[in-house]
């Protein structure tokens, strides 16, 4: 009787292919905010100016973050993409309930289907981004 030995796969041998995964997913996650808030900004530049500006903004920065990840990928990228991600959940909270200042049009709008994307997207950024700041730093210490 001869025993069979099977090598086991430690859970770190796929470190980098999970870590591509992620850094896809908050790349494309991105994307589709900075998508989203275009096509919602040419109504906040005649309702409401300095939401426009924040909407621009916005646009920049996910798609300079997007870039970071793609071609860099460090834990700060990470990190910008989450904290971006948070920005963007409680302005949406803040707009629904209590409103921005000279914009209370949205006040108890929960269902806008841009918003309601938004919602989904911007959570998923931060879940992607948050996981693969969690495996950047297991992997550090390796």
């Amino acid at each position: 009787m001869s025993a069979t030995i099977t090598p086991t796969v430690s859970p770190l041998s796929t470190t980098p292919r999970v870590l591509q995964a992620r850094q896809v997913a908050v790349g494309l996650a991105l994307a589709v905010t900075a998508a989203i808030h275009v096509l919602d900004l040419p109504g906040k530049i005649e309702e409401v100016p300095y939401l426009a500006v924040a909407y621009v903004v916005l646009i920049v920065a996910s798609f300079v973050i997007m870039e970071r990840i793609f071609r860099v990928g460090k834990l700060l990228d990470y990190v910008a993409a989450i904290g971006l991600g948070l920005a963007i959940l409680l302005a949406f909270v803040v707009n629904r309930t209590v409103g921005m200042p000279g914009a209370t049009d949205d006040i108890g709008n929960w269902l806008e289907p841009l918003g309601l994307l938004s919602l989904v997207v911007e959570g998923f950024v931060v879940w992607q981004a948050s996981a693969a700041v969690l495996l950047l730093r297991r992997t550090a210490r390796v």
